[in-house]
């Protein structure tokens, strides 16, 4: 039950308007419930808070209140308007994500029967593959704030200072909802048994293991690495689900380049084609020489853009990855 305070803040947020203080503080309320191992009323009354916040504005959710003092360092916020379908992606990957969501929105349902929707999910693949953005339509679809962990505010050189920020991060999933985002997370969950690796990293890897098994809130932990092969094994069982991110196809390239460039053309474009040269390639790559040719149209004063062009901006593209490759080896 809410304490005294909290029922007089809701209260005195109501008469005097003040829809976002009323909202945090009801976020309290909710999160003292799921302390207390009332997960069903904690669920409930989360569903009811974003639903309001979801019928009171036709864009981003309601901010719940942004990170302050010392998690201000330690978190972003923003509010993403992504949605899933945003996204090109395999019928397996998207299939994946969409239960993820779907057992986020039913997961009053789910806490009924004594499980737990997935809410801790490991992104692993290339570049450019679109995990980030994912972290984003995850945060999109459920009405949620996005809560990205800023890296160079959580690792520090003092022995214990990092993790115990982390705990700072961990204890604010309790109190405000939202999707938090460990971008680069090889950074604290590389493999403990890496010889160059330092003491004080291994420590922030342990704490992370316990912290991350012992949550039990409502919000989201999405981490994302493009190294998986340096993850410390560990981590994998912590993890509800582990979703797999690969380089585009050639139907995909086709279906982005088509996406961002239809009625752009001064001629009809053969999409396949373009799509066979720009295999190799990464989501993000390929739409960045489609919105380079676009700038290159507008600042040209052309009136569409040309085939041609769309293979030298691809062929260009590919060029400096494949000498960047090569510069590696």
């Amino acid at each position: 039950m809410a304490s005294a305070e909290q029922l007089k803040a809701l209260l005195r947020s109501h008469l005097e308007g003040d829809d976002d203080r009323f909202i945090s503080v009801a976020m309290q309320v909710a999160a003292h419930e799921a302390r207390l191992g009332h997960g069903k009323l904690a669920t409930d009354l989360r569903d009811i808070i974003d639903d309001a916040k979801r019928r009171r504005g036709t864009g981003a959710p309601v901010p719940i209140g942004r990170p302050r003092g010392e998690l201000a360092n330690l978190l972003e916020a923003s509010y993403p308007k992504s949605r899933l379908g945003d996204m090109i992606l395999g019928e397996t990957l998207g299939d994946r994500i969409k239960r993820v969501i779907r057992e986020q929105r039913h997961a009053g349902r789910i806490l009924d029967h004594g499980l737990s929707p997935r809410r801790k999910l490991l992104l692993v693949g290339p570049p450019g593959t679109g995990k980030t953005l994912t972290a984003s339509v995850l945060a999109g679809e459920l009405g949620l704030p996005l809560l990205q962990v800023r890296l160079d505010g959580l690792i520090t050189r003092f022995m214990g200072e990092t993790a115990a920020k982390l705990r700072q991060i961990f204890d604010a999933t309790d109190q405000t909802r939202g999707v938090y985002f460990f971008d680069e997370f090889d950074a604290i969950g590389s493999e403990r048994a890496i010889s160059n690796d330092v003491g004080e990293i291994r420590r922030v890897l342990n704490s992370f293991l316990q912290m991350i098994e012992q949550d039990r809130s409502h919000s989201m932990v999405v981490a994302a690495t493009n190294h998986p092969a340096i993850l410390d094994r560990a981590l994998l069982r912590r993890f509800d689900d582990i979703l797999h991110f690969d380089l585009p196809d050639e139907s995909q390239i086709a279906e982005l380049l088509e996406t961002r460039l239809a009625g752009k053309q001064q001629q009809s474009i053969r999409w396949s084609s373009l799509a066979r040269r720009a295999i190799g390639l990464s989501y993000a790559e390929v739409a960045r020489a489609a919105d380079d040719v676009i700038k290159d149209a507008l600042v040209s004063r052309r009136a569409g853009i040309r085939e041609e062009e769309i293979r030298e901006m691809l062929d260009e593209l590919k060029a400096t990855r494949q000498r960047f490759g090569e510069r590696r080896t």
